[in-house]
């Protein structure tokens, strides 16, 4: 029994699911000799795959952390995963991401990055051409004049050079190989013990749709990719640069002394509230409506209390609607956005639009306070209705401050004072914000 035999990493008697000859087998093969040649410790390597038939890896290596992910994306998730572990973990984690040339040319910007950054990611691109599991469509690698399902008559295009899209990203390690070179083991070990982002390209046959389409044999892929204009073998290595953790930590501490220290919320009064309240506003953009419900959290955290603040608005921003979902609790919140409103306020027509479109009726009960402006009207019967005259008294752009305002004041749930303090802070002396009949609403 050899070193690899001894420290295998997938999952035992595991039967590879690829078709007959697929090369995908002998990269998964490879990769596990790899790792066996590296002695690493199962929970320190990390194994983020992409859709395709190259995702069905994860069942096969049952010893390591395996993270599925979504088209294209794995090279973004395992940057994330990365990063997260050499700064705020062990820092021994070794990151693999297993793609096809399908999602390789999707997640193209997220390989961009990751090399950009020099994170610790080693990327194996399965290249067979075209897309395997979707019916054999040209992708973005696939040669000029090779034939796929919607290439029949060969691809008009030339390949993508992924490798030397990676060396203009500033990557440090950079292979082209193929699923059959004898020292693709020692490749790939040499990518994952690289301190930095490594990208090994693995030319393969896709038996299902690219032999079936061509005239192709596995010793023909080195000499169609140098048809290309594409260089095999360890392209690149160099430690030129440093590791995105290391630039970062020093980067940080370079600059600690110039970065604007966090706000922390101190809790200076008390409360009395003994459950969650759950308010919806909704309103009109630019008319501070998630800006006031971010200050009205902000009160309820200076009373010591849990906060959550769910936004929506549309893609516009500075048009149509605004709407804030805010959860205030005495105890710790899980999760965002309103369940069953005890609080809905609405203060213009196109706030009252988005709740009707929302169907933010089948979110309330019947507690539920509905407080409006004075020029809305809600034709739903049974409601509890408080109808201001909020627009009129506030103006427009201080609609929803005055609402929660109003809330605080005759609801109380919790005291008025931090958020008058907040109020007086950013609109001046409190008794002059709104119109001198408001503060008589009481």
């Amino acid at each position: 029994m050899n070193t690899t035999d001894q420290c295998s990493y997938m999952t035992h008697g595991a039967v590879m699911p690829f078709c007959k000859g697929c090369g995908h087998s002998n990269i998964l093969k490879k990769l596990n000799d790899a790792l066996g040649l590296l002695q690493l410790d199962p929970h320190d390597v990390c194994l983020v795959t992409d859709i395709g038939c190259i995702g069905l890896a994860d069942a096969l290596f049952d010893k390591v952390h395996t993270v599925h992910t979504t088209h294209g994306r794995s090279t973004g998730f395992a940057t994330g995963i990365a990063v997260a572990d050499k700064v705020l973990a062990s820092g021994k984690l070794k990151t693999i991401v297993l793609i096809g040339d399908g999602g390789s040319m999707i997640g193209l910007l997220h390989i961009v990055n990751a090399a950009l950054m020099n994170v610790d990611v080693t990327v194996i691109v399965a290249n067979n051409f075209l897309f395997g599991m979707t019916g054999g469509q040209t992708s973005s690698l696939t040669p000029e004049h090779f034939n796929t399902i919607t290439s029949p008559f060969g691809s008009m295009n030339p390949s993508l050079d992924i490798c030397q899209i990676a060396d203009a990203s500033k990557a440090g390690f950079i292979a082209r190989k193929t699923a059959t070179d004898k020292d693709l083991t020692e490749t790939i070990s040499e990518a994952i013990t690289f301190n930095g982002f490594a990208i090994v390209e693995v030319l393969e046959l896709c038996t299902e749709h690219g032999t079936k389409r061509n005239e192709i044999k596995g010793n023909m892929l080195a000499k169609m990719a140098e048809d290309e204009g594409h260089e095999i073998g360890v392209i690149k290595n160099s430690h030129a640069r440093p590791e995105f953790s290391k630039k970062y930590e020093t980067d940080v501490h370079s600059h600690k002394g110039d970065i604007k220290p966090h706000k922390y919320i101190s809790p200076q009064f008390n409360h009395d509230l003994r459950s969650p309240n759950e308010i919806i506003i909704s309103g009109s953009a630019g008319e501070r409506v998630q800006s006031t419900a971010a200050m009205f959290t902000e009160a309820a955290l200076m009373c010591g209390l849990h906060v959550t603040q769910k936004n929506d608005n549309p893609v516009t921003q500075g048009s149509g609607f605004s709407l804030s979902e805010v959860i205030i609790s005495p105890q710790e919140i899980n999760f965002t956005g309103v369940s069953s409103a005890d609080y809905v306020v609405v203060v213009s027509e196109n706030g009252l639009k988005e709740i009707q479109g929302q169907d933010i009726f089948n979110r309330i009960n019947e507690k539920t306070i509905f407080i409006i402006d004075e020029t809305l009207t809600i034709e739903k019967k049974g409601l509890n209705l408080v109808v201001l005259p909020l627009r009129r008294l506030c103006g427009s752009d201080k609609a929803a401050v005055g609402a929660f305002d109003y809330v605080i004041r005759k609801f109380e749930p919790f005291p008025h004072e931090p958020f008058k303090q907040l109020l007086a802070k950013r609109f001046g002396e409190y008794g002059k914000i709104f119109k001198e009949e408001f503060y008589n609403l009481f």
